[in-house]
């Protein structure tokens, strides 16, 4: 299957229920994307529109969704965030990069991330960044999109008493 990409759809009451269940899904399935399994769609609710508040029209981010050509099953999304800083404006971090768990495995992911660069090139930005947890595995992805790591805080996420991950900071320079 090809995947159909849409940036700036319009955020309806059934797309933003979609983007919930996606966050869910991938949340419970051990995605890096804000949560730790398990986690409820109420849970995520929360997050999702405070994340919902800053996307065009509303606000300076911009939401990319793709949908599986013929079934228009929502397979994944990612987030262009502004940095709300004037001497940021020429780059973007992508947030939110996720991919339906059923769907894995089908190169969506890399897909996604090559539709993300397009986008960035056409509207001129010099670069993307992106934050990672660490010990996924996650570095190795990105990497084969052409992000390189540009930093490391050791243990700044804590996923349990315990348990402390690296946030990874990682770049593609566009320019």
């Amino acid at each position: 299957m090809t995947l159909i990409f849409t940036l700036d759809p319009d955020l309806d009451p059934g797309l933003r229920g979609e983007i919930t269940r996606l966050w869910t899904e991938a949340s419970n399935a051990g995605g890096a994307v804000g949560f730790v399994p398990p986690v409820t769609e109420d849970e995520v609710w929360v997050t999702a529109e405070k994340q919902f508040a800053g996307i065009a029209p509303a606000g300076p981010d911009r939401l990319l969704v793709a949908r599986e050509a013929g079934t228009g099953r929502l397979a994944g999304l990612l987030v262009f965030e502004s940095m709300r800083f004037e001497l940021m404006e020429h780059w973007r971090v992508l947030s939110r990069v996720m991919v339906h768990p059923e769907l894995q495995g089908r190169g969506y992911g890399a897909v996604l991330m090559a539709e993300a660069e397009r986008i960035a090139r056409e509207w001129g930005l010099a670069g993307l960044r992106l934050h990672l947890r660490g010990g996924l595995g996650l570095e190795s992805f990105y990497g084969r999109s052409g992000y390189t790591e540009a930093g490391r805080v050791p243990g700044a996420v804590r996923i349990a008493p315990g348990d402390d991950r690296d946030e990874v900071t990682m770049w593609l320079d566009l320019r």
